[in-house]
């Protein structure tokens, strides 16, 4: 290939705000009083950065934007509120990039996958259909309790401008 890489908008676009973040907050408040959780303001906060994002978003930055005045939150608050929001299924880890996106799919349990542009960075979510695999493992005994797909490429607006 051996072109240089095109940074460009994902094809998303940037991250949810004004009624679509005030949306997506509030279903996580109703998800959370369904499941007798609670969303704090730490684990608020840091699910509306990463709705906020326009992709992923390792933790080091997380804690640099966390303060609205621009003080920087201690790690165990950011950390201890992204594995709350894995739990809940509000948040994804991308095990490759080390790095979070907020969950799209509005579903409480879903496996989800991740397609990742190698050039500009942009990662989309998708629910694969992992029947197969799970068969596959239940055929050996296991018990599957995460299964994680990334898959790395090229996304249609870096292969256009390639």
């Amino acid at each position: 290939m051996g072109s240089a890489c095109h940074h460009h908008e994902a094809e998303d676009g940037p991250g949810l705000a004004d009624g679509a973040l005030a949306s997506a907050l509030a279903a996580a408040e109703m998800r959370c009083v369904t499941t007798a959780e609670r969303l704090t303001p730490p684990r608020r906060r840091v699910l509306e950065l990463l709705l906020r994002a326009d992709g992923p978003r390792k933790a080091y930055d997380l804690i640099a934007d966390f303060g609205e005045s621009g003080a920087p939150a201690k790690p165990p608050t950011v950390y201890r509120a992204l594995e709350f929001l894995e739990r809940l299924g509000f948040a994804h880890r991308i095990e490759s990039m080390n790095a979070y996106v907020p969950c799209r799919l509005n579903t409480a349990e879903h496996r989800a996958a991740f397609l990742i542009c190698e050039c500009c960075g942009a990662a989309e979510e998708f629910e694969p259909d992992f029947s197969v695999q799970i068969a596959a493992a239940a055929a050996r005994g296991y018990e599957l309790r995460a299964l994680n797909l990334e898959a790395r490429g090229l996304c249609a607006g870096c292969r256009a401008e390639a």
